[in-house]
């Protein structure tokens, strides 16, 4: 089990220990971000508003890392297949 504190409250997590590191690295980042916006002294927002702030910044930038390796993903493939055209042309 490890503990991780989000926002000041500490949580108890069972968890591969090989994968601490990052749990521990997702720990800093969110409290970072939701520190981010405490500071901004947003009007009539709480605690919870902060969390859900946070957890909708971190959920688009996951989509867009996403949709960035699919794009990475079709160039792949379509060099792939240039290179098999290029491939069978010299092969003639």
């Amino acid at each position: 089990d490890i503990k991780l504190k989000i926002a000041g409250k500490t949580y108890s997590m069972k968890i591969d220990p090989r994968k601490e590191e990052v749990y521990r690295l997702a720990e800093r980042e969110v409290n970072r971000i939701v520190a981010k916006y405490e500071q901004a002294h947003l009007d009539g927002y709480a605690a919870l508003d902060y969390l859900a702030i946070t957890a909708l910044q971190l959920a688009v930038s996951n989509i867009r890392l996403s949709q960035s390796r699919e794009i990475g993903d079709e160039e792949l493939k379509r060099l792939a297949e240039l290179a098999r055209e290029v491939g069978q042309h010299l092969n003639r």
